[in-house]
């Protein structure tokens, strides 16, 4: 019972972290790749990174909600945490005042971490792929 409890609170961290990082990468599709580089570019981070990012929420956030390559996509997902939160956010404070603060973000990296370290095979497409143990529930 603690397994099937373990299984389901990974795979609601999957793909909640999945969702909101696919929502981030359409909303930069959306206003545009050449805006999001220019804004990189703002605060003195190279462009072609505003790409990179872009990619990586867009593809990452589809893959980890059918949970295809969690570990991976968890690891570029915890890099960008890291870069928004010492590039961007870490001079607004934790709360932040006027722009949002890194409480976000660092929840963000929290999860991204979770799955990193344990996985997450409950109803996962990796499960189904490279099947190695029969899932629990």
């Amino acid at each position: 019972m603690v397994q099937k409890k373990y299984e389901l609170s990974l795979l609601i961290l999957r793909v909640v972290l999945g969702i909101t990082f696919l929502i981030h990468g359409i909303a930069k599709f959306q206003m545009g790749l050449g805006n999001v580089a220019g804004w990189f570019e703002s605060i003195g981070i190279m462009g072609f990174l505003g790409y990179v990012v872009a990619f990586i929420e867009l593809i990452g956030g589809i893959a980890l909600i059918l949970g295809f390559g969690t570990k991976i996509i968890s690891t570029l997902i915890a890099f960008v945490m890291l870069g928004a939160i010492f590039t961007a956010k870490l001079s607004a404070g934790f709360m932040g005042n006027e722009a949002a603060g890194y409480e976000l973000d660092l929840a963000l990296l929290s999860m991204a971490v979770v799955l990193l370290i344990s996985g997450s095979r409950l109803l996962a497409l990796d499960n189904k792929l490279f099947r190695t143990e029969k899932e629990t529930i």
